[in-house]
């Protein structure tokens, strides 16, 4: 499930929480999967992996990960990023467009205060994208740091990133291929609205 606090009121905010709401009744199995493309200055090439969208707090979207990771230098060369959400129960897709920035150190801590101790023995234990010997030192890392860490603070390197998106689109799939396309630009502080053509 995604965490909703102090919703925004604005027109695509609402919109997406009633689409979720729609899912959610569906028994949406993967919900909080959302998909992140990042530009790497670096390399000059996108990559996309999937994340979980854990929280949305007004009109901030917090999703949580390893701050050594590939995707964080990424967002440190480029912090523009574009997020893709769909879910098959109801044949809905949404894009975003925004920019990435962390949370805050109190942020992080306080969050990771709150989760299972064995996702935070992972968090504590891996060194995200780097390579390793085989996966079976994967799980020797993380029975290690089960057994001796403090599972219930934060390392420095984990933590999350929030972005209040500047476009959504909501794609609504029809069996006769007339698509229902919204889409809403912020323009100058103010949400500009229209449809696209399937």
């Amino acid at each position: 499930m995604i965490e909703f606090n102090n919703l925004s009121r604005e027109t695509p905010y609402q919109l997406f929480y009633e689409k979720y709401n729609e899912a959610m009744s569906m028994r949406e199995k993967n919900i909080q999967a959302m998909a992140i493309s990042s530009y790497s200055r670096e390399r000059e090439e996108i990559s996309s992996r999937f994340v979980n969208l854990k929280i949305i707090d007004n009109n901030n979207f917090i999703f949580f990960t390893n701050y050594k990771s590939s995707k964080a230098n990424e967002f440190l060369s480029h912090n523009q990023i574009a997020a893709l959400i769909y879910w098959p129960s109801i044949n809905v897709q949404i894009r975003i467009k925004s920019k990435v920035k962390k949370t805050s150190k109190e942020y992080n801590q306080k969050y990771f205060y709150k989760r299972e101790e064995k996702k935070n023995a992972l968090a504590i234990s891996s060194r995200q994208s780097k390579q390793i010997d085989s996966y079976s030192k994967v799980k020797e890392n993380y029975n290690r740091v089960l057994k001796v860490a403090d599972l219930k603070k934060c390392p420095v390197y984990w933590g999350g990133y929030s972005f209040v998106p500047y476009y959504f689109e909501f794609w609504e799939g029809h069996q006769s291929r007339i698509n229902k396309r919204d889409a809403y630009d912020m323009i100058d502080g103010i949400w500009s609205h229209s449809f696209l053509q399937p």
